[in-house]
């Protein structure tokens, strides 16, 4: 029993089944394609939305204040060192699946259906926590336009600020859906625009920022300590999670050996640089403790008397936030792709369509489950979800590719991860201090999903799977006795 929970798949074996014309790919993807969609990933709800909760706080955690700056330098070598993990993995197995598929190959079949399980938590509630900082920034460019939504259309039930749904977070998941069925090339072709438009917002927002900075709103730096900090980076984290997903797009890449890595590692050097740039500007321009949560960077033009600054970047959020959205539901439906392919979840989700060349029916499922959560769940809850799927499969990668190199010392790396293995145990090191840093109910929320995805397995993938079905059935005949 316990061999057939760790059963690993080969290497080999996973290129083969990526290649069979039933489920494979189109290979479309540049590495400026590549590069694009991390940045079209990262950027986006974690600079535009979360980063006010982050300063401010809430009930479960102390808000970081202008030592935000810290939390995403301490966020932002957390995920460069697991980058150059993910790097060297994606450049060796160019598949769909991220984390699941390098689990898979490493770590044996059970811990390759947590990843995988936990996969579809975080890119999936990740959508959610896009979608409603979608709608959050379409509603306040509503404003300045002079239009209000009815306060029932635009919030979920519960809370203080309870209404019916958030209808706008809904209707702009469905429309990317349809997009993404389309096809890949289309979807990374928007998103190559859009990155344009939204980092030219954020250079117009520290340039115009940084002419109206108050040194005196910087201190006290860090008003609650190191913990303010330390909370602060674990929610930022989100911020960043975007890279993986270049990972999720490998097998549509054309050159994936060389083009992944460069998506990984480029994407991420050009954001943790425009983050800190961020978070310094807008900290300087507003006291910590005024900073509006819901439309932070925007707001703070506003409030210096920027109005038709705050309009810009409004703009450039919504634009932004759509291209994070157009990557995170990319990266969950390539997970239920692989898992299905793999007959861990059901084979009709990996069927392809004969036109677009794309898995449309894990789409449309993706789709609608997102569009009704985004509706009716509140952003902190998602993105604290988020983080802790996030991490978990963060960990396993980063073990994982250390195996690899005693495992299959001899398969061909076209990337090289340095100063092994200091870096993947410093980025595991790293990703389990600011997991730590979660509040406690999230854990909770966690060791529930983790409970039901190994019964889930238990009950479905362990006997379904394609390695089960290629180990010999035992013989229900009993030999004969020797006289």
């Amino acid at each position: 029993m316990i061999r057939r929970l760790f059963r690993t798949k080969p290497i080999e074996q996973i290129l083969a089944d990526a290649d069979h014309p039933t489920h494979r790919l189109k290979k479309t993807l540049t590495a400026w394609d590549l590069t694009c969609l991390g940045i079209g990933a990262i950027i986006g709800t974690g600079i535009f939305v979360l980063i006010g909760t982050a300063i401010v706080g809430d009930a479960h955690r102390p808000g970081a204040g202008p030592g935000i700056i810290l939390s995403f330098v301490l966020s932002g070598l957390t995920c460069a060192l697991a980058a150059l993990c993910y790097a060297e993995m994606s450049a060796m197995i160019p598949v769909a699946g991220s984390a699941y598929t390098f689990s898979y190959a490493t770590l044996g079949e059970l811990l390759a259906w947590l990843t995988g399980w936990n996969l579809i938590l975080e890119y999936g509630v990740a959508c959610v926590a896009v979608a409603i900082g979608w709608s959050g920034y379409f509603n306040n460019l509503l404003r300045l336009a002079g239009i209000e939504l009815p306060h029932w259309a635009t919030h979920p039930p519960g809370g203080t600020e309870g209404g019916v749904a958030n209808i706008p977070a809904a209707i702009i998941v469905l429309l990317v859906t349809v997009i993404l069925v389309i096809g890949i090339k289309e979807s990374a072709r928007m998103t190559g625009i859009v990155v344009v438009i939204k980092l030219a917002v954020i250079l117009f927002f520290i340039g115009i920022g940084s002419t109206s900075l108050d040194s005196s709103n910087w201190s006290p730096f860090m008003p609650q300590g190191f913990a303010g900090v330390g909370a602060a980076a674990a929610i930022v984290f989100f911020a960043y999670i975007g890279f993986d997903a270049v990972s999720t797009a490998a097998e549509e890449a054309t050159n994936p050996k060389r083009d992944v890595p460069i998506g990984i590692i480029g994407s991420l050097t050009v954001c943790t640089i425009l983050y800190i740039a961020v978070a310094t500007v807008l900290t300087g321009l507003v006291p910590a403790g005024q900073i509006d949560i819901h439309a932070p960077v925007a707001e703070a033009l506003q409030v210096v008397g920027f109005k038709w600054g705050a309009a810009v970047v409004a703009i450039g959020a919504v634009a932004g936030i759509t291209s994070v959205l157009v990557v995170m539901m990319l990266g969950q439906i390539r997970v239920f792709f692989a898992m299905s392919r793999d007959r861990l979840l059901g084979p009709w989700l990996s069927v392809v369509h004969p036109r677009f060349g794309t898995p449309h029916r894990a789409t449309i499922l993706t789709g609608v489950a997102v569009a009704v959560l985004s509706a009716f769940i509140p952003i902190g809850e998602a993105a604290d979800m988020t983080n802790i799927g996030t991490f978990f499969a963060f960990v396993l990668v980063c073990i994982g590719v250390i195996i690899l190199r005693h495992t299959n010392p001899d398969h061909p790396r076209p990337f090289r991860l340095p100063f092994m293995p200091l870096v993947p145990i410093l980025a595991t090191i790293a990703c389990l201090w600011l997991m730590w840093q979660l509040p406690a109910l999230t854990w909770i929320r966690f060791g529930v999903w983790t409970v039901i995805g190994i019964l889930i397995y238990l009950g479905y993938g362990l006997k379904q799977s394609k390695l089960a079905a290629l180990e010999p059935t035992p013989s229900l005949v009993c030999p004969e006795k020797q006289p």
